[in-house]
């Protein structure tokens, strides 16, 4: 079978670095200082594993320190597993840090130009898509601004209406479903359900549970690193708000 995405017993260890001992703690511990094991080892992530077909949208949940954004990362290629294996298929469209590429000196409708290209497009199909783009975002009295002078708010709205229009197929979504007001999330949730039932493949990783009901067909529950549960969203998200 052809997946999307396929993670094999992910490990993602980090070092933990403490403040430099007293000397008694270094004597006590002078054959770990010899061996370079003074660190001690912290694993975000413990045999993680499991794979996607396309069109499915993967709704993970846990509290924070989980290890969900570690997952993010190491999908979109940011960081490596410290073991297992992972296979990439398509394109990776992230809505992770919403705007990141933004250059604040330019205007709104230049980073529009620059970020299309950065996701993918040519700059004729941004051109092409421009007015769709500003019209999802809301902000088009301000889009020959630069975008030094936006709001939050503002800047994530335009950042949030580029991406969607990039023709993603493999969407990694962490918690941008609070992008302005309630009118607009409940615009750009729709937006999101549109994508998936078009084809697109999608992880959410969000706090909000309702939204992971509405746009995801499975839901992975991860708990210090590791896979508590996996299945139906409501049954998983039920188990999981009852511990």
């Amino acid at each position: 079978m052809n997946y999307i995405v396929e993670l094999e017993d992910i490990w993602k260890k980090y070092l933990m670095k403490k403040d430099r001992p007293g000397f008694k703690e270094f004597l006590v511990n002078l054959p770990k200082f010899i061996n370079g094991k003074s660190n001690s080892d912290f694993w975000a992530l413990r045999g993680v594993s499991f794979a996607m077909e396309q069109g499915e949208c993967l709704g993970i949940i846990g509290k924070n320190g989980a290890g969900k954004s570690t997952l993010l990362s190491l999908i979109l290629g940011t960081i490596h597993p410290t073991k297992g294996g992972i296979k990439v298929s398509a394109k990776v469209t992230p809505l992770l840090e919403l705007g990141a590429g933004f250059h604040p000196d330019l205007t709104g409708r230049e980073n529009i130009i620059i970020n299309g290209v950065l996701l993918g497009l040519t700059k004729d199909e941004v051109m092409e898509r421009m007015e769709r783009i500003i019209d999802f975002s809301e902000i088009r009295s301000f889009i020959d601004m630069p975008i030094r002078t936006y709001s939050t708010g503002m800047y994530l709205r335009l950042a949030f209406s580029i991406a969607i229009y990039s023709d993603p197929t493999f969407l990694l979504i962490d918690e941008i479903l609070g992008v302005g007001d309630e009118a607009f999330q409940k615009k750009s949730k729709g937006a999101l359900l549109k994508l998936i039932k078009g084809g697109a493949t999608a992880i959410f990783v969000s706090h909000n549970t309702v939204a992971i009901k509405e746009l995801c067909n499975r839901a992975l529950w991860l708990e210090h690193g590791e896979v508590v549960d996996e299945g139906n969203p409501a049954m998983i998200i039920e188990k999981y708000q009852s511990t």
